[in-house]
């Protein structure tokens, strides 16, 4: 039938179904009518195989290390833009002009406020609870406090909701570590960037004036743009599917970090530290590197591949250069970074790695800046969340807008026992 159809002979029967190409990537045979012609479903577990929509947001090219946004290479972004920048490209479709991105981040700025009910809110939370808990419940219950802007079918509305839920989401992830550690919820403060308004709002006290240090802004300003988005992941996934029911964009970003909060997805970064603490010392990096080598032995090297890039993480190059100038900056002497460094450049030399493609990836840096800069473990995936909220807003806010978008309804190969009838319980 030419290269626009695919041919499926099935059961003796065949039928044609249309072959669709993106602007980039691979391309893709449409099976909507699959069911309808054949009587049959893919059984594809996972949905690796599977394109659940059609989006215009992020571009991964796994086997060639390249991640776009929007078109633009996240190098290139990482280097040279600013999250504020990066969330109106997400959002919008373009880099915003110097005006625009005033125009932008003045109000996301003037949305960083919390309502002041929020703080009795997190008083029902346990001192030890884990920030995604109290992220999850925050983020869902935004929804009865910002009831003006639930409405999806206003685009003002989603717009408004949107701009609230970047806006607050470093104020909850502030106040989440804030409570646990007993200290004062501090306030924003809207002469400060965004990531340095987060910063002050998480290490500042009332005490004494907090000053930022311009290159942790920067490192961890990097962090969000690497973490922005990342095309049809687990938690995004999870947004779009809840956003399909017509759910309001609050309790879809809560349902998104619940999914993330899952230590196949989110936790890569802890797990990454959690390594090099176990190794402990520089000396002792080649008995590791030999166990990860070994298959009879469980050790493995995490922070090492991905599961999509097959190649070196493009985010993890902009990542390498960070995490030095975060040790100078910082003066850092702890051990467990030179692991970090002396193992980076280790496992990038030796054969064995090199041949199975196990590079460095975004979360064996991430980990490392992140505790340099004095966050503990257990915020590490509300960081995450707190970047990747853009992400999920702009990909609810393009799920939305697609007139071909349906509730999400995936279908199972059923194996469970055939009709039976009901026996009483006295003759069974």
């Amino acid at each position: 039938m030419g290269d626009t159809n695919a041919t499926l002979n099935a059961k003796g029967d065949t039928h044609d179904f249309e072959i669709k190409s993106g602007t980039l990537g691979p391309d893709v045979v449409d099976i909507r009518k699959l069911y309808a012609n054949t009587g049959m479903f893919t059984y594809d577990p996972g949905f690796t195989s599977t394109a659940s929509c059609d989006s215009a947001l992020t571009y991964i090219d796994g086997e060639e290390g390249v991640l776009l946004h929007r078109g633009y290479p996240i190098g290139q972004l990482a280097e040279h833009s600013s999250f504020m920048e990066v969330a109106h490209l997400l959002l919008n479709g373009d880099l915003p002009s110097a005006e625009e991105l005033d125009d932008f981040t003045y109000t996301i700025t003037r949305h960083t406020m919390l309502h002041d009910q929020l703080r009795q809110f997190y008083q029902g939370f346990r001192r030890d609870a884990h920030p995604m808990a109290i992220m999850c419940g925050a983020v869902g219950a935004l929804s009865a406090f910002y009831h003006d802007s639930t409405d999806i079918s206003d685009p003002e509305h989603r717009k408004i909701s949107s701009h609230r839920l970047i806006a607050k989401m470093p104020t909850i992830a502030a106040m989440a570590y804030k409570y646990a550690i007993g200290q004062p919820f501090m306030q924003p403060d809207n002469s400060l960037s965004y990531t340095g308004n987060f910063l002050r709002m998480t290490f500042g006290v009332p005490a004494e004036e907090y000053e930022v240090n311009p290159v942790v802004e920067r490192a961890l300003d990097r962090i969000f743009i690497l973490h922005a988005d990342h095309e049809q992941n687990a938690s995004t996934s999870t947004v779009r599917l809840a956003g399909s029911s017509g759910a309001n964009p609050f309790a879809c970003i809560a349902a998104g970090i619940a999914c993330l909060w899952g230590p196949a997805h989110g936790g890569a970064n802890e797990a990454a530290l959690n390594m090099l603490h176990e190794i402990g010392t520089p000396d002792k990096i080649p008995e590791y590197i030999a166990r990860a080598k070994n298959k009879d032995d469980p050790f493995r090297l995490m922070g090492f591949g991905h599961r999509v890039y097959k190649n070196y993480d493009p985010r993890a190059t902009v990542m390498q250069k960070t995490v030095r100038e975060v040790f100078e900056s910082l003066n850092v002497s702890d051990p467990v970074f030179e692991v970090a460094l002396q193992l980076e450049e280790m496992a990038l030399n030796d054969d064995y790695f090199v041949e199975k493609k196990l590079f460095p990836n975004v979360d064996f840096y991430s980990g490392v800046i992140l505790s340099a800069i004095g966050f503990p473990t257990t915020m590490f995936t509300a960081l995450f969340a707190l970047a990747r909220t853009v992400g999920w807003v702009a990909q609810w806010n393009e799920m939305i807008s697609d007139p071909a978008q349906r509730i999400g309804r995936p279908r199972q190969l059923y194996t469970g026992p055939a009709q039976r009838d009901y026996v009483p319980v006295d003759k069974r």
